[in-house]
């Protein structure tokens, strides 16, 4: 660009053109040429630079401790933009989402994927409490002195409200307790759960094969309970983890906000300090609840 700008002036600043003869055929316009000649005859070359012609300061330009704050907000809770919006709402300051965003791509501070996603659509039809229970297992990611712990997850699709409990091993019988201790803390009655298809939820990957009669498989343990309870146990589509979306999503917050940030000298412990996450889970706001807490969901409902 610089160079172009020289291209015309030059012949102007040695006289070999007048600058009036120079504006009938430069596309660039006369007023342009005279402020290129007058950056030249004040600065030389370097005055042709271009340089940004963007203000460097805004009237309504947000003040510089409230970007402060919410860098360091980010920085200590590892909240979205939208999250960091509320809490601010909370401190007497309003401010976008998108504004929030904006800074935090500006320091270096968002979530970046290396991974394209593949998104699936689903029809999404409004829930009520207790209408759908997703329940799913998540190993605990460090042993503890050696062995293997399981963490059983239910979380209702309409409220958020989770419950987590851990187990020493995935069992049948720890699939039927867990709902059963689920179904006498969630304070609405159950009407239907989602799972995947392993072996502890069902036996479509390996007793319907075996069965003596393919037209009347055998019934898993969970099932036979579900039938008692008058609850429908539904099942995702083998390999299609996001149809159990939202307590595959709760899972990563376990991962990210639990156990990469909490470590556990026993089993005991790893049970006492997973029951004050959850209590602390169903207390945080939520993006997909618009900024409510799954208590507060709960709550609501009751009225």
């Amino acid at each position: 660009m610089k160079e172009e700008r020289l291209r015309w002036i030059l012949p102007i600043a040695r006289k070999e053109v007048r600058l009036k003869d120079a504006a009938k055929i430069c596309p660039h316009g006369k007023r342009t040429l005279e402020r290129w000649a007058a950056l030249y005859t004040r600065h030389g070359e370097e005055g042709l630079e271009p340089k940004s012609t963007r203000p460097k300061t805004h009237p309504k330009e947000t003040p510089i401790r409230v970007k402060e704050r919410v860098l360091e907000l980010r920085r200590a809770t590892k909240l979205c933009a939208l999250k960091l919006s509320w809490e601010l709402q909370e401190e007497g300051v309003k401010l976008h989402p998108r504004t929030i965003g904006k800074f935090l791509k500006q320091e270096g501070l968002t979530r970046r994927y290396r991974v394209r996603r593949i998104k699936y659509k689903y029809v999404k039809a409004p829930l009520r409490q207790g209408e759908l229970v997703e329940i799913d297992v998540k190993y605990v990611p460090e042993r503890i002195e050696g062995k293997r712990y399981y963490q059983y997850t239910a979380i209702d699709v309409a409220s958020r409200w989770r419950y987590l409990a851990a187990y020493e091993v995935q069992a049948n019988e720890y699939s039927i307790e867990f709902l059963k201790e689920v179904m006498r803390r969630f304070p609405y009655p159950i009407k239907a759960v989602k799972t995947d298809n392993h072996s502890t939820f069902t036996n479509r990957g390996s007793g319907y094969s075996k069965s003596s009669d393919p037209l009347h498989p055998r019934l898993h343990a969970l099932d036979l309970f579900c039938q008692e309870q008058g609850i429908e146990h539904y099942l995702i589509d083998p390999g299609k983890p996001a149809q159990n979306g939202t307590v595959e999503r709760s899972h990563r917050s376990d991962q990210e906000s639990f156990y990469e940030q909490v470590s556990f000298a026993s089993f005991e412990e790893l049970r006492y300090k997973l029951r004050l996450w959850n209590m602390y889970y169903n207390d945080l706001k939520h993006c997909g609840l618009h900024g409510r807490t799954p208590n507060q969901m709960i709550e609501s409902f009751k009225v």
